[in-house]
């Protein structure tokens, strides 16, 4: 059985205003509580606070406590008015500003202004309720992410039971006798004892009560195992985003685990700072998960955290031991120096080793451009081919970023997508172009990625070697296959021609031959019957003449040499013109003497398109333009058709117009504008030689 998707309305009131009124008072009230303890505080300090007054005297602390977790809730309650993880947060905000106001103002009453109003509720509310501060934590560990008791049956029954355990101590120290607190943690100061404790008296005796404070205490173990477990059974129950929320609670948990092993090593002074700076982070964690806020930074903040916290303690244990063995060596005066001497020649770049191995391993090898450049140069230098290079830049580009995720996308320049993937995605991603030379190629999508100037240009300088590096390997195979398919082209010409010429012209030529030859014996003696061979032999060398024409046409269209590429064109749009395809023909200057290859090229390409506008397409309307722009030859079929579905692949002639072009070293695209149709753009370059350096 699975927990409930959250069903907390997080509808925002009708005015933006009235939404945030409530929280601003509650934000308000715990600043006032704040200032005023700390006000109090400071006019205490003159005061030396006898033992067993059970107030520490420091309640601003409490107090900003209070106001951090009131901040977290208002904000909370902005955003989600009727959450209960946001009541929750602000009203345990609220009772801890309270709690620290309350010590102060009992202090200043009782040792410095005797008489001031309401000392007795201050203190019964400092020293009774004042264990209901830690009511708050395991609530919110049962409500937290979305407000709700766990919706299996024995999950709910176990918090609910353990809801009533936590609420036990409050409500037994609120009612137990002042006489049974003075002999479980000794009398007060005659002064404090004055202060009336006992507002609810309860008839049962002192054994009575100090069984049931015992039975209270031995319960708190379970109110916290119990709110652990269910956050535990949440999180292997719960989908990639309410796992992210608890990974924010398991960060806050590290904090406070660190909170408590701090306070041996730093004096009495500390403790409680520490553990309200935990309370305090526990809060704002609260308030990322639950208002989802750049939610899948806690991937990188909580290994981030765990590892400085080792590297922190390790650091601080090898410190102590330095100074531990130089004094054990040689006495307290001199070990101070000598621990410094050590530090310096020794331990210092050890140390600072260690926190540059722990930078790279949170945040990548960014620190060291250098490194990470050479360190690509050397993958593609072992790669063996275009999709390893990519290979090669998605890991670098996540071992140099710390990132879980990075995808390559290329087009290769048949027109089909190179796609390299390393990591598995998780979170909100970011897409970067792939630039080669001025063309966008591709792109690069990266996973949580939070870059700053200087990472975009190490990052452009990676995607720029390994993009040029993939490019020229693509460049290189395609013009091999070129080569090979030129190689094969020819020859089959060849083939073609040699079969055309030896079993066809030679035949038919031969045959000529012994017709004329018959005709010529037979011219003196059977003049009728020579002259109707001669008729037969002119009709067979009609034929030659047909079949010669077929192979130079096949060979070069002739129309191209007789009208030029324009005319040719438009000769070839008249025989495709119908009554339900317009085809208009746009020619401009320029277009006299060009390359022969130019022209053949251009002329197929513009058959081809046309044959696919008019087997395919669909369209009323085809536009044909040709113009010489600077050194290239634009040549465009634009037509008004249905267009090419996304998941089409490219047959084979979209291949031959795109290996048409490459063969002359221009390029071709086929897209589907805006506005509708398709549109096939070619551009051929005019200066063959340079075309081919």
């Amino acid at each position: 059985m699975t927990d409930a998707p959250p069903a907390v309305p997080s509808g925002r009131a009708a005015s933006p205003w009235k939404a945030a009124a409530l929280p601003a008072l509650f934000t308000v009230f715990a600043l006032a509580c704040t200032v005023c303890t700390a006000v109090l505080d400071t006019r205490n300090a003159v005061v030396d606070l006898p033992p067993g007054t059970g107030i520490d005297g420091v309640g601003w602390t409490a107090s900003l406590c209070g106001l951090v977790q009131v901040a977290s809730g208002g904000l909370l309650l902005y955003r989600l008015p009727r959450h209960p993880v946001a009541w929750a947060l602000t009203l345990s905000g609220l009772h801890w500003a309270l709690n620290g106001l309350a010590g102060a103002w009992v202090i200043h009453g009782v040792y410095l202004e005797p008489g001031l109003p309401g000392l007795s509720a201050a203190f019964f509310l400092y020293a009774r309720f004042g264990a209901a501060l830690m009511l708050g934590l395991p609530l919110l560990l049962l409500l937290f992410p979305d407000g709700r008791l766990p919706a299996a049956r024995p999950w709910r029954v176990l918090s609910v039971f353990s809801l009533g355990l936590t609420a036990l101590l409050p409500v037994v120290w609120a009612l137990v006798p002042s006489s049974v607190v003075a002999r479980l943690e000794g009398s007060p100061p005659p002064e404090m004892a004055r202060l009336t404790l006992d507002p609810i008296p309860v008839g049962m005796s002192d054994e009575f009560w100090t069984g049931v404070v015992h039975a209270a205490h031995a319960a708190l173990p379970v109110t916290l195992l119990v709110p652990v477990a269910v956050v535990v059974h949440r999180y292997r129950k719960a989908e990639a985003e309410g796992r992210a929320q608890i990974r924010w609670l398991l960060w806050a948990a590290v904090v406070n685990l660190g909170v408590l092993v701090l306070p041996p090593l730093l004096g009495s002074g500390f403790p409680v700072l520490l553990l309200y700076a935990g309370i305090s982070l526990t809060s704002l964690a609260i308030l990322v998960a639950v208002a989802k806020y750049r939610l899948y930074d806690i991937d990188r903040l909580l290994p981030a955290t765990v590892l400085y916290g080792l590297l922190a303690a390790v650091v601080v244990a090898l410190d102590v031991a330095v100074f531990t063995v130089a004094g054990g060596v040689l006495g307290e005066r001199d070990s101070a120096l000598a621990a410094i001497a050590v530090v310096a020649v020794a331990y210092a770049p050890l140390r600072t080793w260690l926190w540059r191995l722990a930078r790279r391993l949170v945040h990548g090898s960014r620190d060291d451009p250098y490194a990470t450049v050479s360190t690509l140069a050397a993958r593609l230098d072992q790669a063996s081919g275009p999709e390893e290079q990519l290979g090669a830049l998605a890991r670098t580009v996540a071992d140099a970023f710390a990132l879980p995720y990075v995808r390559v996308e290329i087009e290769r320049p048949d027109g089909t997508r190179s796609v390299v993937e390393h990591g598995v995605a998780r979170g909100p991603s970011v897409s970067l172009p792939v630039v080669y030379s001025t063309d966008a190629v591709g792109r690069l999508v990266l996973c949580r990625a939070e870059l700053t100037d200087r990472d975009q240009r190490l990052l452009g300088d990676l995607v720029r070697q390994a993009a040029a590096a993939a490019r020229a390997s693509e460049l290189s195979a395609d013009l091999q296959r070129i080569r090979a398919k030129l190689v094969a082209a020819r020859e089959e010409e060849r083939r073609r021609l040699r079969r055309d010429l030896h079993d066809g012209l030679g035949p038919s030529l031969g045959a000529v031959a012994l017709r004329i030859e018959l005709a010529r014996n037979l011219a003196v003696s059977a003049p009728e019957r020579s002259d109707a061979i001669l008729e037969q032999t002119a009709a067979e060398v009609s034929g030659v003449m047909a079949d010669v024409r077929r192979l130079v046409h096949d060979l070069r269209p002739p129309a191209l040499d007789e009208l030029g590429v324009l005319r040719a064109v438009e000769q070839h749009a008249d025989r495709l013109r119908s009554t339900s395809l317009q085809i208009v023909v746009v020619g401009g200057d320029g277009l006299d003497g060009l390359p022969a290859a130019v022209e053949v090229a251009a002329y197929r390409i513009v058959s081809e398109a046309l044959a696919n506008v008019v087997r395919h397409s669909g369209a009323g309307r085809c536009e044909v333009t040709l113009a010489a722009r600077g050194h290239v030859l634009e040549v465009e079929v634009h037509d008004d058709g249905s267009g090419i579905g996304r998941d089409t692949a490219a047959g084979v002639g979209m291949l031959s117009l795109r290996e048409r072009a490459a063969e002359l070293g221009g390029d071709c695209a086929v897209t589907c504008p805006d506005g509708g149709g398709t549109l096939v753009r070619a551009r051929l370059p005019l200066e063959m030689e340079t075309a081919v350096a």
